[in-house]
């Protein structure tokens, strides 16, 4: 018996065209492989066949995601599938999200499995991942060589229900999913042999591992704030009008340096967002909702404080991954460090 399996990819993966593209496409099916569907297939090595791909707008269906969802449903069902395979998404926000959220309805409402593949960072990974099986992947596609054998082997688990291993056996990212199974040693015979590892230095891998959580500890308040200069930096992708350089609206590369040494105020004839993760209505027809510049200067020539930077940094932060974050803020910290600012308002959305 052959299995049928229907592939998921974006507008990119379809040779459609890149993000000037992204809301434009449609869910649409095509018969057969598309792009990376090719891959795909011959890691299945003849036991499962591609026999459709759905190919979505990363922006599309960010923008109409139960719409975009319900036709997808409609474009899978009838092609009468096996199992869904979606991506791999890789770190792009919008595709790992599309990916994810697609393979949790087709597993609730069609009753498949799914699978897809998506670097850790991706935010569709902690949205999704207990919902359906994900690849680990490289966080760009130069690791689509290792991502799809990986991917069409889970699958081809899942398709004959052989049971599946653990993440880290099988190549997938933890799920949250505990399963009750038997071991020779009782609980308390491997705490002891894991501590006794530990003790001798030796490496061992725990059952349950703790999250690992980042801490930043505040600087201590302003002294003096009558002499200070005070900057604005903004997660909530406030850029001048066209955002001219392109800062993606999600899963963001790139950060802006803007001027608003001349400016008592934004407006909406000088400044939008780029923001995709929220409705952009009131933060473009009032950008100082978001980047307060107005009530800033007003303050100024109260004199509360000095002066406000001649200049604002902004990026995107929904779906960066957080080493993207990290790198971001050191490099705008030395910046301002450098033309010696004397505190930061970071406003979000």
């Amino acid at each position: 018996m052959t299995f049928r399996v229907v592939h998921y990819i974006n507008q990119f993966f379809a040779g459609i065209g890149g993000e000037e593209k992204a809301g434009e496409v449609l869910p649409e099916l095509r018969q057969g492989v598309v792009g990376p569907g090719a891959a795909l297939a011959a890691e299945l090595k003849g036991q499962a066949e591609v026999v459709g791909t759905i190919i979505c707008g990363d922006g599309y269906f960010a923008e109409h995601m139960e719409e975009a969802t319900a036709k997808i449903l409609e474009l899978l069902n009838s092609c009468k599938p096996d199992i869904l395979i979606a991506g791999p998404a890789f770190n792009a926000g919008r595709y790992g999200t599309a990916c994810g959220a697609v393979c949790d309805a087709a597993a609730k409402q069609l009753g498949i499995p799914t699978v897809t593949g998506m670097y850790k960072e991706n935010p569709g990974v902690d949205m999704y991942r207990k919902n359906t099986f994900i690849v680990s992947t490289a966080d760009n596609a130069r690791g689509i060589k290792e991502a799809v054998p990986t991917m069409a082997k889970l699958a081809l688990k899942l398709l004959k229900k052989e049971t599946v291993g653990l993440g880290p056996e099988e190549g997938y990212l933890e799920r949250g999913v505990r399963r009750n199974y038997f071991l020779e040693e009782t609980g308390a015979q491997r705490a002891a042999a894991m501590l006794a590892k530990k003790l001798r230095g030796e490496p061992f891998v725990t059952e349950y591992p703790m999250p690992v959580f980042d801490r930043v500890e505040p600087n201590p308040a302003v002294k003096d704030l009558k002499n200070a200069t005070i900057a604005l930096v903004t997660s909530g992708g406030i850029c001048p009008k066209g955002n001219p350089d392109h800062i993606e609206a999600s899963s963001a590369t790139k950060y802006g340096e803007y001027d608003i040494s001349s400016f008592a105020a934004l407006s909406e004839a000088d400044s939008e967002t780029a923001h995709g993760g929220y409705d952009p209505t009131y933060a473009n027809k009032e950008p100082n909702r978001v980047l307060p510049v107005d009530v800033l200067r007003d303050m100024e020539k109260e004199g509360v404080f000095k002066k406000l930077y001649d200049k604002y940094y902004t990026t995107v932060g929904n779906g960066t991954p957080v080493a993207n974050a990290k790198r971001f803020g050191a490099e705008i910290g030395q910046k301002l460090k450098k033309d010696g600012v004397s505190a930061v308002i970071l406003t979000s959305t």
